[in-house]
Formats: C-alpha cells, structure tokens, sequence
C-alpha cells in the first residue's frame, strides 16, 4: 500500500526558540551595574527613614500633657471636673473674642503715653473707659459683688482647682459665664501669659444687642443646662485593657454555658 505523507509544521519550534530568545535577552545584565544586596543588621547600610515619634525622648511639659490626657480619659473624672471639656463652639467664641477685643486693656507704654499727655496738658482727663477685667481674686469680687455681667473661664488652667468654683457662683448670683479654649488666648487678649478668668462689666450702646444674644446663648448653655455639669468623665481604657476584657467576658460566658449544661 502506497504510504501517507504527512506534512511536518515548523510552528512550535519556531515560538519555541523566540521564547528562549527572549528569555535569554532578559537574563542578560549589564555588567557595569553589579548588585549589592543591601545589610541592615549593625555595622551594616544606613537605615531606612521610619517614624521614630515613639523613641523621641520629649520634653518634660510634652510628657506631663500627654499623661494628663491619659489620665483624664482613664480614670472617672467627676462633674465637677468634667464640665471644662465642655467649650464653647468656634463660630460662637469667635463672635466673642471679636467683642471682647473691643474692650481689651491699654497697653503700659499707651497708659505712661495718655498720663504724660494729660499732665502736659495736651489732653483732658476723662471717665476711665469700659474694658475687659481680669484677675481671679479681682473677678470673684466682682461677681460676688454682682457687677460682672458676663464670666469667660479657661478651660485648661492647671491646677484646675483655681477656677473649679466659678462656674457654682455665677450660677449662684445668676451671672451668664462661659467656658473658651485657652488661657493663653485670654492672656493675649489682656497683656498677659496666660489669663484663668476674665470679666465685662460694661458694654456700649452699640454692642448692646450682641452682647445680649451672647448673654442669652451662654445662660442657656452653661447656666440652665444640668446634663453637662452632672455628667461623669473619663472610664475610657486602652486599646489592649479592652481586648483584654473583651477575652475575659468571653471567658466566663463560656464558662457559664459550659455549666448550663450540666
């Protein structure tokens, strides 16, 4: 019988050697750039950069911050206490600062300026004008004396013991306060550091409806209102205190199932 041919197809060896081609090609290296696998143990290459926040040795006012925080959220902190977490809104203590920067004290080189002015008799002397007082003692007097109209506490004074009274006398005498962020902005406002407490006994015509509005909110929010000034703070633990805990009650859950069988 006559026999078959059959056609032989040069295909596959053909993609075949392209592909060893290829990977020949690529396998190749140049040999001017020669590897050098980097060693990061001790004595080895430099370390690559990481965040090292944690290894900083801070200052000692940065640590007493950071553990005051801590604090503050670890254990119970009475109402007392608690009630200066409690400020006032931005937009709102914007509104105020924009006022109280209207009565903001003279300087001593403006005050030693207007005295030397009215001795050489270039000015005349006139009523003292309405501004912003400050002082602890000098703003209790004034409260307990009912001339203060209006009461802004700091809410970071440390120790928070100097001004943990106010907040009780004003509601006593029914004289509107207000808790604001930061002694030190009210310590800027009057020339100062730092400033606990300030006043306003007196306000102009021209403010009058502003300062009533602030009044009203502020009487509202701090006087009125009992839920901020009787809530407890702080009972809030770590991250591994709840995990720890969080094993803990699955502990005895299972334990307690264990003898409900029984």
């Amino acid at each position: 019988m006559p026999t078959k041919k059959v056609k032989r197809t040069t295909t596959t060896t053909t993609t075949k050697s392209t592909k060893s081609v290829k990977v020949s090609a690529a396998s190749k290296k140049n040999p001017l750039f020669v590897a050098t696998p980097k060693n990061f143990r001790k004595g080895g290459d430099i370390q690559p950069k990481r965040d090292l926040s944690r290894f900083v040795r801070w200052p000692r006012y940065v640590r007493l911050q950071r553990q005051r925080k801590v604090l503050y959220q670890r254990l119970k902190v009475p109402p007392s206490v608690n009630q200066f977490s409690q400020t006032v809104e931005k937009n709102v203590a914007t509104d105020l600062f924009k006022l109280l920067l209207k009565y903001q004290p003279e300087t001593k080189a403006a005050k030693t300026l207007r005295l030397r002015n009215i001795a050489a008799g270039k000015e005349e002397a006139s009523a003292p004008p309405a501004v912003v007082k400050f002082g602890l003692n000098h703003v209790t007097s004034l409260i307990e004396n009912k001339k203060a109209k209006l009461v802004v506490i700091a809410h970071d004074v440390d120790p928070i013991e100097l001004v943990v009274f106010l907040p009780a006398l004003c509601r006593q005498f029914d004289i509107p306060y207000c808790i604001v962020k930061g002694k030190a902005r009210l310590g800027q406002l009057v020339h100062q550091k730092n400033a606990a407490v300030v006043a306003l006994t007196h306000v102009n015509k021209e403010d009058k409806a502003k300062f009533d509005s602030l009044s009203e909110t502020f009487h509202a929010k701090f006087n009125e209102d009992s839920t901020t000034r009787r809530k407890w703070g702080g009972g809030i633990m770590g991250l591994k205190t709840q995990k720890k805990l969080e094993l803990r009650e699955k502990a005895i859950a299972a334990e307690a199932a264990k003898k409900a069988q029984y």
